[in-house]
């Protein structure tokens, strides 16, 4: 299986944002922006491994500065580390004030994704080659939030023990 460059899984996408977009602080709406990261992640894991795959986790998402409606809001995203059948891809999410062109970094997030086989079980993926200083830097500290993650999993299984399916009010 070849491997694949950062730049083979990039996707980009630039929006602005209208009045149904934001909440009552008049900026863009959370919930938005995480299905829009999602939705662009998740196609960054299909281009580099071109079968289905499954958003295994959304490890962070970090709101860092409000998105207005007088900003465009671009999402890139791209595979940054790769396990055997599992992707890290981050997005980082630049606002740019339609008026003055002042662009800042409004959010960033890591989200994992298993690729599946026609039978639906986990298949091995290419591994990921960075290019760019900023690829490096995040395909070197990937391994790090990969150990984190199986961590943070683990502790969410054992705990999920703990809670009851029953109905509240039964």
């Amino acid at each position: 299986m070849e491997a694949k460059t950062c730049n083979d899984t990039r996707v980009v996408r630039t929006s602005r944002i209208f009045p149904n977009d934001v909440n009552n602080h008049n900026t863009l709406f959370g919930g938005k922006l995480m299905s829009d990261i999602d939705m662009l992640a998740s196609i960054s894991a299909a281009r580099h491994c071109r079968m289905e795959c499954v958003t295994a986790s959304t490890d962070s998402v970090d709101f860092l500065s409000p998105i207005t409606q007088n900003d465009s809001v671009c999402l890139e995203s791209f595979v940054t580390w790769t396990g055997r059948s599992s992707m890290e891809v981050f997005v980082k999410v630049i606002a740019e004030d339609l008026l003055t062109g002042v662009r800042k970094i409004a959010a960033t997030a890591f989200l994992t994704f298993v690729a599946l086989d026609d039978n639906g079980k986990p298949a091995t993926v290419p591994d990921i080659v960075p290019e760019t200083e900023e690829e490096k830097k995040l395909h070197e500290t990937g391994k790090e939030r990969a150990e984190k993650r199986k961590a943070h999993r683990r502790q969410s299984r054992e705990l999920a023990n703990y809670f009851t399916t029953q109905k509240p009010w039964e």
